[in-house]
């Protein structure tokens, strides 16, 4: 038996809903963009989505948005979490800003949020949290610590979730992309919901949605005219972020299944909670009621970790901890710090198979390989 950390859902619908669009001599940006991101604005609650060709663009579109609109003299750092891909905190570098590491909850694997409170000052631009595994943030806790700063500093900094491992996961009853915040989405091969690869920012109101919608594009309006391209005058230039339309077909057939997916990977985490709760040499990660994680990878904490990983090895399953720590690269050397809960977790987390193709046997036999002990 072989089970795998992660694996491509493809839908068998998606090479048929292929054909007409690629020989419709229209596979850019054009009507099937349009009918995909419909989807996801009923889906996700919101209709501030564009959708891109990455969430690493999202990430720096947003970034970059802030940047140019509240940006001022010493204010250019971004506080964010080194436990993540480097694919979030790059965009931060890519934009002219600064790092200014928070330490990591080692019992969440997410920002510490007491930490991040210590670290706002005067200088802080944004702020940048990523929902590792799919297990939200304390959302409410955050914005108070952001209504906080600007009774202290005349600034409530903006908040941008990478939500690359959060698709489906809600907080407070609604689901992660409707709190008021940038919302970077990923859609890349081994997500819960592929484009082949494509991501998505939901902006926090209508008029950063709109800012975003031209700037993806060299800051064009694709709708204003036959000509667009020769008639308009770019107020504000931009990238070219935007999907096209044969990543947004195969969204569109991969969508279809999207409940199931995320039912899948949700009841094989609460399964893994139920089953490992007490096992000796495990320690589980926090759960609380307010929110539901999209279970993408589930991680838990193990003795001896190294032996962990060979057991499992021997025995067919996948693992690993998914992400290193960001500090520890050459690139971002000058902004190191001590990070006590970034040190604890990092020595001892990794994870397991928790995705749609975990059955009920393989998940009773990862189980049953992690109780034999290691």
């Amino acid at each position: 038996m072989e089970i795998p950390l992660f694996k491509v859902f493809m839908s068998e619908d998606a090479h048929t809903m292929l054909g007409p669009v690629l020989q419709s001599g229209y596979i850019g940006q054009g009507p099937k963009v349009e009918e995909f991101e419909e989807a996801l604005r009923s889906y996700l609650g919101t209709p501030y989505v564009n959708t891109l060709n990455c969430g690493t663009s999202g990430l720096h579109l947003a970034l970059h948005m802030i940047k140019e609109e509240l940006s001022y003299g010493d204010r250019n750092e971004v506080l964010t979490t080194p436990l993540t891909c480097t694919a979030t905190n790059w965009p931060i570098l890519a934009n002219g800003l600064k790092i200014r590491w928070v330490d990591v909850d080692p019992n969440t694997a997410n920002i510490d949020l007491q930490d991040l409170e210590r670290k706002i000052n005067e200088r802080t631009l944004a702020i940048m949290v990523v929902h590792w595994g799919g297990y939200p943030c304390d959302l409410s806790r955050l914005k108070l610590i952001c209504k906080k700063s600007k009774s202290l500093y005349g600034y409530e900094p903006p908040v941008i979730e990478d939500c690359a491992h959060a698709f489906g996961a809600t907080y407070g009853g609604k689901r992660i992309g409707n709190h008021g915040n940038y919302c970077m989405f990923s859609l890349q091969a081994i997500k819960h919901l592929t484009t082949g690869d494509g991501g998505l920012l939901v902006c926090p109101d209508d008029a950063s949605h709109r800012r975003a919608k031209l700037l993806r594009w060299y800051g064009l309006d694709r709708t204003c005219s036959a000509d667009f391209r020769c008639e308009q005058n770019v107020a504000e230039w931009g990238f070219k972020f935007h999907m096209n339309d044969i990543a947004a077909t195969i969204g569109l057939a991969n969508f279809n299944h999207i409940e199931a997916i995320l039912y899948a990977h949700h009841t094989n985490g609460l399964y893994y909670e139920e089953h490992l709760e007490n096992v000796s040499g495990v320690k589980l990660l926090e759960k609380r009621l307010d929110r539901e994680s999209a279970y993408w990878i589930y991680t838990m904490r193990v003795e001896n970790r190294d032996d962990f990983i060979r057991k499992m090895k021997e025995h067919g399953i996948a693992v690993s901890r998914v992400h290193d720590r960001n500090d520890k690269h050459q690139c971002v050397h000058q902004y190191r710090s001590a990070l006590p809960g970034l040190d604890e977790i990092c020595a001892d987390m990794i994870c397991i198979p928790c995705g749609w193709w975990v059955g009920d046997e393989e998940r009773e036999y990862i189980v049953g390989k992690i109780k034999e002990g290691w």
